[in-house]
């Protein structure tokens, strides 16, 4: 874990003066764009994504489908009711190059679209990206037919590499081990209506994470008119079958990114002030949504109407002992606030963040003992004892939530310098003008 010598430039993270009272639109969900963009590409027949995240992650996803031959066009929807993209599916084939920037979704749910293209396909990425896990792709899709050549920098199991698409995948039964990401069985599940046989995807080894991105696959599939067999309906434990058939063209609205909500829940929560977060949706399968709990446990109250969700701070912040196994992508933003409260916090089960977009347990732990913390790694998470907090630098290592996160503090702690802030366009275009415009600066 390195910080990025090339981003040097320091934000003064801005300190709320009192209570913030702002409503903040949050842009869409990156986790749906990409799942939306990856099924349209699938698709028999066009399909709309509407209001759709324009951010790093997501564009590098439309330009890794237009490279294999997709359509994707960018204008307003039908109806001229906003922003939305028109994805024209074609014949996926190559030669060509994805780069997958730093992004988890791009680098682990395009290789199997690429196994059904006709020609080669070379995966790349930022060097941090050839740290990050593939494995569980990479061998499941061999076992299924897939041809892959990875390892040739002496790194199997991981980027850069390339997939010799067939034109088409047999599919079929697969056992992987997808401890480590849940994006593994995601991956699989999304292209498989097009592979010959389906896929049934078993997974082996310990607890898998972040499962409600699995049913949020599972849900965005169904409303293709996929069929899906899932533990959850009555199936095996740990098992997902997917019917092979043709996918529908959708006409798809982007919810807004309830993780990217995130800090700005929290800075009502941490100033005792009020944010209003419109179209926060009454039924998601979003991780983000488990933080009307988790907040409300930590000291605030939210309501939820048909505008959307208001959460109000009472001036007090209490620490939490929670498990965040599944909304894993919450901790940094938590472990902000727990660095700000009353009384001691203990997040478990996040072993797997550790091969986030950085070693996010380890950074978390650093960043916030330079400013005066007492934060220490567990096995599985952190526990986090509140002490004052002074000014300084905290750094990013090119993750968007730790950038968050340090802006978190830096609402109740004058002083904080956040390096890289410009990481957040990753998943939150223009978040430091979004922070300044609900502090009223």
């Amino acid at each position: 874990m390195t910080v990025n010598p090339t981003h040097t430039a320091l934000w003064p993270a801005p300190h709320a003066s009192g209570a913030v009272a702002a409503t903040v639109h949050v842009p869409g969900s990156k986790s749906v764009t990409n799942r939306g963009l990856v099924l349209a590409a699938l698709a028999a027949e066009p399909g709309w994504l509407r209001r759709p995240l324009r951010s790093r992650d997501t564009l590098l996803m439309a330009a890794a489908l237009r490279a294999m031959g997709v359509g994707i066009e960018e204008g307003v929807g039908p109806d001229g009711s906003g922003e939305a993209w028109r994805v024209i599916p074609s014949g996926l084939r190559g030669p060509a190059t994805v780069d997958v920037g730093n992004a988890g979704t791009v680098m682990r749910f395009l290789p199997p679209v690429a196994a059904l293209a006709d020609g080669p396909i070379r995966f790349d990425g930022d060097p941090r990206s050839y740290e990050r896990p593939l494995h569980g792709v990479i061998d499941a899709l061999r076992a299924l037919g897939a041809r892959i050549d990875d390892g040739a920098d002496g790194n199997p199991g991981a980027l850069p590499l390339t997939v010799h698409g067939g034109g088409a995948l047999d599919g079929g039964q697969v056992e992987i081990d997808a401890s480590s990401s849940s994006q593994f069985v995601s991956a699989l599940l999304l292209s498989g209506p097009r592979f010959n046989q389906g896929v049934e995807v078993r997974h082996v080894g310990s607890a898998l994470p972040s499962m409600p991105h699995i049913r949020m696959t599972v849900d965005m599939l169904r409303a293709c008119g996929a069929q899906v067999d899932t533990p959850e309906a009555g199936g095996e434990p740990n098992v997902w079958r997917v019917t092979p058939g043709a996918l529908l063209g959708r006409d798809l609205t982007v919810e807004p990114d309830l993780s990217n909500a995130q800090p700005f829940l929290a800075a009502a929560l941490v100033t005792g002030g009020r944010v209003t977060v419109p179209d926060w949706p009454a039924r998601t399968t979003q991780p983000g949504d488990a933080l009307r709990r988790i907040f409300t446990e930590m000291g605030g109250s939210c309501e939820l109407t048909e505008q959307g969700l208001t959460f109000t701070g009472t001036g007090s912040v209490h620490g939490i002992d929670v498990d965040l196994s599944e909304v894993g992508e919450l901790t940094p933003g938590i472990a902000a606030v727990a660095a700000l409260a009353d009384s001691p916090s203990t997040l478990r089960g996040v072993a797997h963040l550790r091969l986030h977009e950085t070693d996010r347990l380890a950074a978390l732990t650093k960043e916030i003992n330079e400013l005066g913390g007492d934060v220490t790694e567990t096995a599985d998470g952190l526990h986090i004892r509140p002490r004052p907090l002074h000014g300084g630098v905290f750094h990013t290592y090119d993750d968007h939530r730790m950038a968050t996160a340090g802006a978190i503090i830096g609402l109740a702690v004058p002083g904080v310098q956040i390096e890289n802030v410009a990481t957040t366009a990753k998943t939150l275009p223009d978040f430091p003008e979004l922070w300044a415009g609900m502090l009223g600066n």
